[in-house]
């Protein structure tokens, strides 16, 4: 599943980041990286952005990016 397709309230872990040079270290750098615990707080109504809670702050991701971010449920 991809970042994308999360609905609000889902615990996830990270899988892998999809994408390429400077355009994979811009996702890496906002902190979301391989092994990374995420909890979707928001979707907004027309899906972009999501709202992201990671590492102890808060991120809004654009629809773009977040379907480049492979994702399963933290159990």
């Amino acid at each position: 599943m991809t970042l994308k397709e999360a609905k609000p309230g889902m615990n996830l872990v990270v899988r892998s980041i999809r994408g390429e040079g400077a355009y994979k270290r811009r996702i890496m750098d906002m902190g979301i990286t391989k092994g990374s615990r995420i909890f979707v707080r928001k979707v907004a109504p027309l899906g972009d952005p999501v709202e992201l809670t990671i590492r102890g702050y808060e991120l809004s991701v654009r629809k773009e990016d977040a379907e480049c971010v492979e994702v399963a449920e933290d159990l």
